[in-house]
């Protein structure tokens, strides 16, 4: 069986999911699990101070990097366009010194061009760890957004969500041993603890998500056929009520959301931006994408060898010089 855990709202609920896809709740004694799935909404959690670095030509203030309470932003000389061409060289010396001299932990590192080309914000991550050891850093390119404003804004959240996340992850982890643990995704998909501490944005809103397939799947007339209704044995005072609410067929959402969680799949993607000169090129950046995100898929804790490509993107971009091309490829794999 399957651990299925909805947390809060306002309390924890947990379902054992069986191989059928009937489920318990609350779980039987003594049941042996083979993982645990997590849905959490992470809206409310406390969000630390980011550090935000912007790799980039001088803008007005009014455009400069927006960070919440007790957060620093600077701007450094560097980035690239979209087609590969250095703006200028990274000053890495303007790096260090606000790595040193912004007193934070968490940083978001942002260049101008890092979907074509994240040489500087690797050369600048790896500035910042020399400067500030056990920093945790978020680059705006494993996002893949090609506005620079964009992908700022979702590094920064994405930073700010680090601490509160490796909490959560920790807690989860420590009450439930040497058990896979998995967090849902928001949108489709689950990903492991390791990749939820290192890509918390991703999950946001994991418990609405699973909330929303599990509903689906309960409910009366769903598209899939018979619904599954949950095996009631008992109540657990502090995991909310038992069974079903709001009417005949009708299953109460922390149900849903602890069911929903297990119904989703390892789940990661990439999106890059390249330039190719032809067909054969385009061929091998995607294949690159591919494998990229079989690799992503599998750190997000797919089993070895369930790991497959289940979306595949190709876009030219418009208004831009010819053969630049957006790719996204999202990859699926299997829980152990």
């Amino acid at each position: 069986m399957i651990l299925g855990v909805a947390l809060g709202r306002p309390a924890n609920t947990l379902v054992a999911v069986r191989s059928d896809a009937r489920f318990h709740h609350p779980p039987p004694d003594g049941a042996a699990y083979r993982a645990v799935c997590v849905a959490a909404d992470l809206d409310a959690v406390r969000q630390a101070p980011v550090a935000a670095l912007r790799v980039a030509g001088a803008c007005p203030d009014s455009l400069r990097p927006r960070v919440g309470p007790g957060g620093a932003a600077a701007i450094v000389r560097g980035g690239h366009t979209l087609t590969g061409r250095a703006l200028a060289p990274l000053d890495t010396s303007a790096v260090r010194r606000f790595a040193v001299e912004c007193g934070l932990r968490d940083f978001a590192i942002t260049a101008t061009g890092s979907p074509a080309l994240a040489d500087h914000e690797l050369e600048a991550a790896a500035v910042v760890a020399d400067a500030v050891p056990g920093a945790r850093i978020t680059l705006s390119y494993e996002f893949g957004r090609p506005g620079l404003r964009e992908r700022e804004a979702e590094t920064i959240r994405n930073a700010a969500l680090g601490p509160a996340a490796e909490e959560l992850a920790e807690e989860v982890t420590r009450q439930w041993p040497g058990l896979p643990v998995y967090f849902a995704r928001s949108g489709e998909g689950l990903v492991s603890a390791h990749y939820f501490r290192r890509y918390p944005l991703a999950c946001r809103l994991g418990w609405t998500t699973s909330r929303d397939r599990g509903l689906t799947a309960l409910t009366p007339g769903h598209e899939q056929g018979t619904p599954l209704l949950p095996t009631v044995e008992q109540d657990t005072p502090g995991l909310g009520r038992s069974g079903l609410d709001g009417g005949p067929g009708v299953p109460e959402p922390e149900v849903a959301a602890a069911y929903g969680a297990v119904l989703a799949w390892p789940r990661a993607g990439v999106e890059r931006i390249v330039r190719a000169r032809g067909k054969a090129e385009l061929d091998r950046a995607l294949q690159d994408a591919r494998d990229e995100a079989l690799t992503r898929v599998v750190s997000a804790g797919a089993a070895p060898g369930s790991a497959r490509v289940v979306v595949t993107g190709v876009n030219p971009l418009s208004y831009l010089p010819d053969g630049l091309y957006r790719l996204h490829v999202v990859a699926e794999g299997a829980t152990p």
